[in-house]
């Protein structure tokens, strides 16, 4: 049966129709997206200018903190000036361009939290062959590995959508282009691709979460027989890391990893994973971080910074 689209646009509904609501959302998410490139700015900056760019945790760190740029940067930009508009709309080749953007760059961040994860494995469970293991080419190998997954995980999510006939009603129930909304507009049987895409999405969430649970389960098992000054010193290594797994997998899993279909509350678990989350990862990694806080005093300390400076 030949696919017939008739829609060329999509209007986005939002998150309210409220105008007290809109505005002081306006205000909030602004806010966030301000903070969110402040914080992982920062991050990067810091990484970059210090010596902690040449230990693997803060490799991909800094990589973490991009993805979180680049993440949000695809939905949160349009969210925050639909909240002034009266209409929101999207054109077709808009709306695929978001779907795909935001499941390469999400995709990156799954698949980076479970590289950040093997390396604290190895660094606590294998710490003399630790520099050995985590060199710097096994570092970019497991980068490109990262973008590769998150390519195809999202290059299959958007051409299962694009495959889709849409010719009746073009209003999505979201703030921004996503398959499960965009399923419920099909003008077709939608059980085959549904099936598809609730694979696809669990090969990128559930396995990986469930990787990430097994590498900190062997960490538990591991420094079980440490003493105690030991144990904490590695237990803090890993609690921000567990703290940022939590607030990106658990909303992402309440959404995805479900037959497919939509809930109101969809958009509200959104929001952790698309703003909350880039915007509080900063915060966790520096605020439980000595060594990230020390690299932030050094580089935008005004004595370092005048020291460091060039004489022209």
């Amino acid at each position: 049966m030949e696919n017939i689209n008739n829609v060329t646009e999509f209007i986005l509904l939002g998150l309210s129709n409220n105008k007290k609501i809109k505005n002081f959302c306006f205000l909030l998410f602004l806010f966030c997206y301000i903070a969110i490139w402040m914080g992982n700015v920062l991050i990067i900056i810091s990484i970059i200018c210090s010596q902690l760019r040449d230990q693997p945790m803060y490799f991909f760190l800094n990589y973490l903190a991009l993805s979180d740029l680049c993440y949000t940067s695809t939905v949160t930009p349009k969210l925050v000036s639909d909240l002034l508009k009266e209409r929101n709309t999207i054109s077709y080749n808009n709306c695929m361009a978001q779907l795909f953007t935001m499941h390469f760059f999400g995709g990156i961040e799954v698949f980076l939290l479970v590289v950040m994860a093997y390396d604290r494995y190895v660094a606590i469970c294998k710490p003399l062959h630790y520099t050995i293991i985590m060199n710097l080419r096994k570092c970019n190998a497991l980068m490109f590995v990262c973008c590769v997954g998150a390519f195809l995980h999202s290059f299959v999510q958007t051409f299962l959508t694009i495959t889709l006939p849409f010719c009746g009603p073009n209003e999505i129930d979201h703030y921004f282009c996503d398959v499960y909304p965009l399923l419920k507009l099909a003008c077709t049987d939608t059980n085959i691709i549904g099936t598809l895409v609730i694979a696809n999405t669990g090969m990128i969430g559930l396995v990986p979460f469930a990787v990430l649970m097994l590498s900190y389960i062997l960490i538990l098992y591991t420094i079980r027989a440490y003493p105690p000054k030991s144990r904490s010193k590695a237990l803090s290594t890993c609690s921000s890391h567990i703290t940022v797994v939590v607030l990106f997998f658990v909303p992402v899993l309440l959404i995805y990893i479900r037959p497919a279909a939509t809930f109101p509350e969809d958009k509200v678990f959104a929001l952790f994973y698309t703003i909350i989350a880039p915007m509080l990862n900063p915060l966790i990694y520096t605020l439980r971080n000595s060594e990230m806080k020390n690299a932030l005093i050094k580089v935008w300390c005004l004595n370092s910074l005048f020291i460091r400076s060039p004489l022209i």
